[in-house]
This record gives C-alpha cells, structure tokens and sequence, in this order.
C-alpha cells in the first residue's frame, strides 16, 4: 500500500495540512472501519500504521490477535520514536 494512496482514499488528498477538521475525522472513521473489517494481515497492519501515524490507532492487545503481530507494531512504534528523536 502507497501511503500517498491511502491519503487520497481514506482522505480525498495527500495534503492532511490542507483538510478541514470534519474531513480529517471522516476519513479516520472509514480507515478505523476499514482496519475492523479487513481479513488480511498486511493490509490490516498497513492499516495500523497509518491509524497509529494520525493518533488514532486501536490499542495493541484490541488491534493484533497474535504475539507476534502486536511485536511487529511495537517494533514499528519504536522505530518511530527515535526517528522523530533525530
């Protein structure tokens, strides 16, 4: 998944800066319902991730059924923080 196409879907833009805060939630509401219905993993974590970026992913232990799903989401979580710590 391109996470610029994931903007234009779940969002109608790229540019989240540009968004009134309505379309920002609406588009967040169709990614969380999207995320909840989506059977495979990948695209369910790709999901996640973009939830998690924007502040609004579901917990850890509600998101990931598995140990070793919810490892990948801590791991991507820490490589986010020390990214943002450079």
């Amino acid at each position: 998944m391109d996470l610029d196409d994931q903007l234009r879907r779940y969002f109608g833009s790229a540019d989240l800066m540009a968004l009134p805060v309505a379309a920002l939630e609406a588009g967040l509401d169709r990614a969380r319902v999207d995320f909840g219905l989506e059977k495979d993993p990948a695209r369910r974590f790709a999901l996640w991730t973009l939830l998690y970026k924007l502040d609004a992913a579901p917990d850890l232990d509600v998101a990931f059924k598995s140990d070793e799903e919810r490892d990948a989401a801590r791991t991507f979580m820490d490589m986010v923080d020390k990214a943002g710590e450079g």
